[in-house]
């Protein structure tokens, strides 16, 4: 009953969802409100019908039904009840079905906080959202139906239907496979949430866009409108790229944060031109420039996100994050590639009246920082566009899947990296319209020559590395830079009587969009410091001990103490060992690295035994042992220099995002006019 009640659900809401579409364009065509009107309707009532989908599944893995096979698949008697519920998107039906209730819920909110003011753009919003919920539907509905029951012949032939065949009984196994061992961790209780909602929110700012092309409105209000709208999007995409990174550093057990793996890369491409994005549309509200790009940047990031979705989900590379082989594949690449053609065609057709209002006039000015910076975000993605695809298109010639490695990105990438953060550095202090060598030099000599103190104190202290010299000078100067625009634009107000605390706190809340771009970078500095650290000086060491004996690493000294082996309520047989951590001698702490066993699976699982210090992790993995006698034990062990610095960095990153997207009291400027544009430019350029 619940699961027919479910289906039913999704069916209709496809149903809506293809009537939204057409009616917003039918009242559109016919100049005819009622028509929009009713295809508000339709969208407003996809939310709560998604809504019933949606919590019928997660009755259903609550409840353990076992005849649905979506329910069988990810869950099993031994799951606790929050994993159980979290299998909603732990498998491929129900990740999709949660992908479109979010779609269906910022489309409701869009249409109820916008309705009354931007009716002109808002049917053609309805259409791009609902067409891409009216396609996820159709994958759910007709290919990956988490309703379908399980049903026996008289043959012992098991089948899947949604309803009884004739001469079939129900099919009741008595435990399902369980989620994979690498998802039973508390991280999947928010990780993909956060990730789907990064994705879903670019529909939204995606959507306005294209209601903007084909309405002819060639000034910045949809930028306007989707302001905050990207910014949450970028912050949830960011947010979910930390803790992803997280996830792997706890459970992949090889040391790591980021491996270059295809699926994480999926998710990071969106990242990067939705950053462009956000830098690049400063400049087309300041100076009017960059329409062109800014429909563009919109348009990839969009499709990009369907692109991540195509490769998580078709099973076309091989990735720990992946789902298995799915026949949907082919329909998502024809989605993109019917996306992204309607939209580039749009841009062709609008591109005329999306010309600058100026032009760039000085190659070391804000803008033009702003766009090369823009340049080497595309030129990141671009590397990654290419080591994605790669193995399928060796593929296609060779019949052979060649991949490329972590060695491929990081090499390629590397430089790009510290010419991103040099330009952190100087942008902040470039004037707008015009700047010149001799005025750029005059803003910048005092964080610089704070930064080279930096790089001399590292050279004393005997570092010689030339790429952890170069990187943590880059990280000083932009960490020295953004510092000194906070003191300087508080040491103004502060001049004029109030308190400086004070003043820092009010020139950050009045200055929200602004200041938060800065602590962003502050964050961004923290994480490369944690980066260089890790990358640069990671050390490894290998050994099998008898109980007493100990490795050497880096100052450090693991001590094998005991072995035990226990099985558990869910359903793990687990090896678990006591090691000893010592530095220079003196005891520090006791750590227990193991290795659980999932009999549903029989699968093994690795999980690290891990002690964090501002400085280092130690972080100790069990690898090897003799499990009836426990003489013998072999383990990896890892220090990570400056790997918290990341976490801690990532941290300051979404307070900064938190800042900039935090509402302000302010009313939405409807048609700002060039002219009040260019003062405000100038008068910036004159600061």
């Amino acid at each position: 009953m619940i699961a027919d009640l479910g289906f039913f659900a999704l069916f209709i809401a496809l149903l809506l969802a293809l009537y939204a579409c057409c009616s917003a364009v039918v009242g559109q065509v016919r100049g005819e409100p009622r028509w929009t009107a009713s295809a508000r309707a339709a969208t407003l009532l996809c939310f709560p019908l998604l809504t019933i989908s949606a919590l019928s599944i997660i009755y259903s893995l609550a409840t353990l039904d076992f005849q649905l096979q979506y329910v069988a698949q990810v869950t099993s008697r031994s799951m606790p009840m929050y994993l159980r519920v979290t299998a909603l998107w732990g498998g491929q039906s129900g990740s999709l079905v949660f992908w479109a209730w979010l779609m269906a819920a910022f489309t409701s909110g869009v249409m109820l906080r916008n309705w009354r003011r931007d009716r002109d753009l808002l049917p053609w919003v309805i259409l791009v959202c609902m067409f891409t919920l009216a396609f996820f539907l159709v994958l759910i509905v007709f290919f990956e139906n988490p309703f379908l029951r399980m049903w026996q012949g008289v043959t012992g032939a098991v089948w899947t239907a949604m309803w009884q065949p004739a001469g079939a009984q129900a099919y009741l196994p008595m435990d399902g496979n369980g989620l994979n061992p690498l998802l039973r961790h508390p991280g999947m209780i928010i990780h993909p949430p956060v990730l789907y909602l990064g994705f879903v929110s670019f529909v939204v700012p995606f959507a306005f866009a294209i209601a903007a092309l084909i309405t002819g409105r060639s000034d910045d209000r949809w930028i306007r409108l989707t302001r905050r709208w990207s910014l949450v999007a970028w912050l949830f995409l960011s947010l979910g790229l930390i803790l992803g990174s997280r996830w792997a550093y706890d459970v992949l057990g090889w040391g790591g944060y980021w491996g270059w793996d295809p699926v994480e890369i999926a998710a990071f491409m969106p990242w990067l031109t939705g950053t462009a994005f956000l830098h690049s549309v400063m400049i087309q509200e300041k100076r009017g420039l960059f329409k062109h790009w800014n429909m563009l940047l919109i348009i990839l990031t969009y499709d990009l996100v369907i692109f991540g979705t195509f490769l998580t989900r078709s099973g076309v590379l091989s990735s720990v994050h992946s789902f298995a082989q799915s026949a949907i594949g082919p329909m998502f690449f024809a989605f993109i590639a019917i996306t992204l053609g309607a939209s580039l065609a749009l841009l062709s057709w609008r591109w005329n009246t999306l010309k600058s209002e100026v032009e760039i006039t000085s190659l070391l000015s804000r803008e033009a920082l702003f766009l090369l910076n823009n340049f080497l975000f595309i030129s990141i993605l671009v590397i990654c566009f290419l080591g994605v695809i790669f193995p399928l298109a060796s593929e296609l010639l060779t019949g052979q899947q060649i991949t490329v490695g972590p060695v491929y990105y990081e090499s390629a990438t590397g430089p790009l990296w510290a010419a991103l953060l040099l330009i952190m550095g100087v942008a902040p202090l470039s004037a707008w319209r015009a700047s010149t060598a001799r005025t750029l030099g005059r803003a910048i000599w005092k964080p610089f020559i704070a930064s080279l103190l930096v790089l001399v104190a590292l050279l004393i202290g005997g570092m010689r590395n030339p790429g952890a010299l170069l990187g943590f000078w880059l990280c000083a100067f932009v960490g020295f830079v953004t510092l000194y625009e906070f003191w300087r634009g508080a040491a103004a107000r502060s001049a004029r009587g109030e308190n400086f605390a004070l003043a820092l706190w009010r020139l950050v809340a009045r200055n929200r969009r602004r200041y938060g771009g800065y602590i962003i970078h502050l964050g961004v500095v923290l994480l490369a410091i944690g980066i260089i650290g890790i990358e640069l000086f990671q050390q490894e060491t290998q050994g099998s001990l008898a109980p007493g004996e100990r490795l050497q690493l880096g100052g450090y000294q693991i001590e094998f103490v005991s072995l035990i082996e226990f099985q558990t309520d869910d359903g793990r047989l687990v090896d678990r060992a006591v090691v000893d951590v010592y530095r220079d001698g003196r005891y520090v702490t006791q750590l227990y690295p193991r290795q659980d066993f999932y009999f549903e699976s029989g699968q093994p699982m690795t999980i690290s035994g891990l002690h964090n210090t501002w400085e280092a992790d130690v972080y100790v993995l069990l690898v090897g042992w003799e499990p009836l006698s426990g003489q013998k034990a072999t383990f990896k062990v890892y220090l990570n220099p400056l790997v918290n610095w990341v976490w801690t960095g990532g941290f300051v990153f979404i307070l900064g995002t938190l800042v900039a997207s935090w509402p302000e009291r302010e009313t939405i400027e409807l048609a700002a006019p060039s002219r009040l544009r260019g003062r405000r430019a100038a008068a910036g350029a004159r600061r």
